[in-house]
């Protein structure tokens, strides 16, 4: 059966994540987000292309969220309660902490401050909660009798997970957002080689291979000290959880360090709260903090305080982090209106800026802003970019490709542009193929023609030995050699050959290889013989084979026969070496070895 995708959401586009997956009869909705550069309804995905008329939950099995972003999780509520769905909804239990609290703070900025119509209450949010499922990481969680998924660490932000599904012998793995190379507070993204037949990937840096973290933080360090040197503001506008607490440490030990006294503050609330998330969910985060956690948790910071809105215009420098990290509005877009006209002062964008959010604006340049209608502001501030966004680059996504070895690959939440370039990347280096639907359109991935057949247990058991016989590698096939029967009701049993033969009273043939080689000067026949049987007993040394001389000018190993005889021409001595089918590499290795003499 045919697995097919249509994204409703991150279709060659970032932001809005949402995926429709149909796998083995079952559908499932993979992320369910808001796009951050629209206030209209192209905001939220169409569930129209679902049903029109009838609930969602009639038409899907499960909703799986692979972390709390908003551009993943923030149209749940209105899919839910506003749509209607009443299936299950699956994620990891940090984001099923979190999550809420930053829909309701979206909700606030929307509905109390902007009067937008058309949106969730805080009432829907809590209803919305009740339907979430926590999952643990490596947990298989049974949805029905056929449909299972499990959950894999995906670093990028606390919580975050890729996403096994699995129907039947099909399987997909939904990366959602993650990170392959730890930082100073998450770890890196982790995955077992599942093989499955789809891999989709995020893509958002699909042609970037960045640079040493350790150069860019000290470049973030030296821009940061300049500037409240020179007597500027530092804005830096962040999400609340992520690089927020990522920024923070690096501040902090810095400060330390160079004992330096200007204040630094975050969004007061938002970020308090997230640390006390990070400090719920310690396990969440990387080594180093969970081994330094009970002499010091990294996340009570001594120099960093809560920010006040008083704080704005105070005279002399600061550095503030400032929710949220695209200024499309709140603290972040008041703070860099009220700083933006100062030379002196710096922002410093550390992370992807969707298309139509003043981040991406300034970022690309734009020196006058307009607000609000016929309200045109310049920038004359210094703005800089410096990524520590925790999504992969490409070596990271080539790096996820050749752990899980799936069968096809599909690229979402990146440009389509970038998107065909990393394709073509894929395509040369690991030779699969590689999707990349646009919004609304449907990708439909081949399934692999399957033949289900028990297998005999004394057959299993044999390989399992020979297998364990052998040193460890996980790269070595793991073969079964048996005879395929069919039952007078038709299933299909693999069995050994002998028990095949005996169950089916037929008489077994022996298909038999045969090689002969041309020796020269080698004495007798007797003479010759014990030199063949010298070479091939040095050829199996350290194995459990014994070449022993059965009859007058002949040697046998297990089904291998060795026959000497005199040639046509004097001096000449053939040999005739033939052996069984299943003693091929046997057969094959003394034949070397005579061929060698």
């Amino acid at each position: 059966m045919d697995i097919k995708v249509t994204p409703l959401g991150a279709g060659q586009d970032v932001g809005r994540s949402c995926l429709l997956l149909s796998i083995g009869g079952k559908n499932i909705m993979l992320d369910c987000g808001m796009h951050m550069g629209y206030s209209d309804d192209r905001r939220f995905p169409d569930f129209s292309y679902i049903t029109t008329d009838e609930p969602l939950s009639e038409h899907l099995d499960c909703v799986i969220i692979s972390h709390f972003h908003l551009d993943h999780c923030g149209a749940l509520p209105y899919m839910t309660e506003m749509i209607g769905y009443n299936g299950p909804i699956y994620m990891t239990v940090p984001t099923k902490a979190i999550a809420p609290i930053l829909l309701e703070d979206m909700r606030k900025v929307a509905v109390d401050k902007k009067g937008e119509q058309n949106f969730f209450t805080s009432a829907m949010i809590k209803d919305c909660t009740k339907k979430i499922i926590a999952v643990n990481l490596h947990q298989v969680v049974q949805v029905d009798a056929e449909l299972e998924i499990k959950a894999y660490y995906a670093g990028h932000v606390l919580g975050a997970a890729m996403f096994q599904v699995k129907v039947g012998n099909q399987s997909v793995v939904y990366t959602g957002d993650y990170n392959m190379t730890p930082d100073r507070h998450l770890g890196a993204a982790w995955i077992d080689r599942c093989r499955p037949d789809l891999l989709i990937t995020e893509s958002t840096y699909a042609t970037t291979v960045r640079d040493s973290k350790r150069c860019r933080e000290r470049d973030f360090l030296k821009k940061v000290h300049d500037c409240i040197d020179k007597g500027g503001k530092v804005l830096i506008p962040v999400f609340a959880l992520g690089r927020a607490q990522e920024l923070c440490i690096l501040l902090e030990t810095y400060w330390e360090r160079m004992n330096l006294k200007c204040p630094i503050y975050f969004s007061a609330g938002m970020t308090e709260k997230a640390n006390q998330y990070y400090k719920m969910f310690i396990s969440w985060t990387n080594e180093k903090i969970r081994k330094t956690f009970v002499d010091r948790n990294m996340f009570d910071f001594k120099h960093i305080k809560p920010f006040d809105r008083s704080y704005i215009d105070n005279p002399g420098p600061m550095v503030v982090f400032a929710t949220p990290g695209m200024l499309h509005a709140g603290l972040s877009l008041t703070i860099f209106r009220r700083w933006c006209g100062e030379e002196k002062n710096m922002i410093i964008m550390p992370g992807y800026c969707v298309s139509g959010t003043i981040g991406h604006k300034i970022l690309n340049g734009q020196k006058r802003i307009e607000f609000e209608k016929g309200q045109v502001t310049e920038v004359k501030m210094s703005v800089q970019y410096m990524s520590f966004s925790a999504h992969a680059d490409a070596k990271g996504i080539m790096q996820l490709i050749s752990w899980c070895e799936p069968r096809n690959v599909m690229l979402v939440h990146g440009e389509g542009e970038k998107m065909k370039f990393l394709r073509s990347k894929i395509k040369a280096e690991h030779g699969i193929d590689c999707f990349m639907p646009a919004n609304g359109e449907t990708a439909l991935i081949p399934g692999r023609g399957t033949v289900p057949a028990r297998v005999s247990v004394s057959l299993l058991k044999a390989e399992a030995a020979r297998y364990a016989a052998e040193p460890p590698d996980s790269k070595r096939p793991r073969l079964l050699h048996g005879i395929m029967v069919m039952k007078a009701d038709g299933t299909l049993t693999l069995e050994e050959p002998e028990a095949a033969i005996t169950q089916l009273g037929i008489q077994q043939h022996t298909v038999r290889f045969t090689s002969t080689v041309t020796l020269q000067d080698q004495g007798g026949l007797e003479e010759a013989l014990v030199k063949l049987q010298s070479a091939a007993q040095a050829k199996l040394e350290g194995s459990s084979f014994t070449v022993s001389k059965t009859a007058e000018c002949e040697l046998r190993v297990e089904s291998v026969i060795v026959q000497v005889e005199q040639g046509e021409v004097r001096g000449v001595t053939d040999v005739r070496v033939s052996w069984a089918y299943s003693d091929d590499f046997l057969g094959s290795t003394i034949l070397q070895a005579f061929q060698a003499l």
